[in-house]
């Protein structure tokens, strides 16, 4: 029986967990890998204290951080159901189930997948979710980069430097996003923004040879040999059906970073909170597990 288990290693379970551990919380952290959408940023330049920084720079100046504190961490192990069982809570994962009396949901987002023709034939064919991880296998190449929001102009950041030519992609009037990185992608002479465009279908052989959109009505086809798909991202909650969420899936929590049901915390991007950025989830992290901490004293679990 743990007192806290923290589900999800980005930079909301990290700095949870490291609280945890100098509050001597008997806690576990269980992660399918460690940095979250951190570890999948390019250049990050308004995390406080540092100017500049990657974002694999940065998600492994957190895995030192928890490192150091010995914490027990599982890691590869996907948690499959969070139920709570009188005044315990049950933790299912792929491989094993533990036990709590207290849960910080920090299990983030992932990349919501386009749901046309050829996307699922194509994935690590020339189709990928993460320009930091695979940008560099698409240099001199013509690519196409899918969504209109920072997680797309992040990624059209990236492969400017190392493609030949890079499409945006968007289905809005205009990008969005934050304006100065906007106006990077906007003024870099290797690309072409193609707004109120859709993409439709992913075509090629063995490998990407060409996507097919719809542009104002119009259907055209663009010969690249790369697609980077950045439309949104969708929360890691399915696991927990008995807390309250909105529309978007979205964990709903009030200011003390508890859900609908006692002894379940919440925190970072897997939360309704209205900003989704680095700091804000190293923030709320932070305060999940104060709030756990203040829990567990006041059932006298502490």
């Amino acid at each position: 029986m743990y007192d806290l288990i923290i589900i999800g290693a980005g930079p909301a379970g990290i700095t949870a967990s490291v609280y945890a551990a100098r509050k001597r919380i008997n806690l576990l952290v269980i992660t399918n890998d460690i940095g979250g959408q951190a570890a999948l940023s390019g250049d990050i330049e308004n995390y406080t204290g540092y100017q500049f920084i990657s974002g694999p720079e940065l998600a492994q100046k957190f895995e030192e951080h928890m490192r150091q504190y010995k914490i027990p961490v599982k890691e590869n192990e996907e948690v499959v159901e969070v139920k709570k069982q009188g005044e315990k809570i049950l933790v299912k994962t792929n491989k094993e189930e533990y036990e709590a009396r207290s849960v910080i949901i920090a299990s983030g987002k992932r990349s919501r997948e386009l749901g046309v023709p050829g996307e699922k034939e194509f994935k690590n064919k020339g189709l990928t979710y993460c320009a930091t991880c695979d940008g560099p296998l698409f240099s001199g190449k013509d690519v196409a980069v899918i969504g209109g929001g920072n997680s797309a102009l992040d990624a059209a950041l990236q492969l400017i430097k190392i493609a030949k030519r890079v499409y945006v992609i968007n289905n809005t009037s205009g990008l969005g996003g934050d304006a100065i990185m906007r106006s990077k992608v906007e003024e870099a002479e290797n690309v072409t923004i193609l707004n109120n465009s859709k993409v439709t279908a992913i075509l090629g052989e063995k490998m990407v040879k060409a996507i097919k959109i719809n542009k104002d009505g119009q259907d055209e086809t663009l010969s690249l040999e790369g697609v980077f798909v950045e439309a949104g991202l969708i929360p890691n909650s399915d696991f927990v059906k008995d807390v309250e969420r909105n529309v978007w899936g979205e964990i709903k929590i009030d200011s003390r970073n508890q859900t609908s049901n006692a002894g379940i915390f919440a925190a970072g991007d897997v939360t309704h909170i209205s900003e989704k950025q680095i700091i804000i989830a190293a923030g709320e992290g932070s305060k999940a597990c104060l709030s756990a901490f203040k829990y567990l004293a006041r059932h006298n679990f502490r």
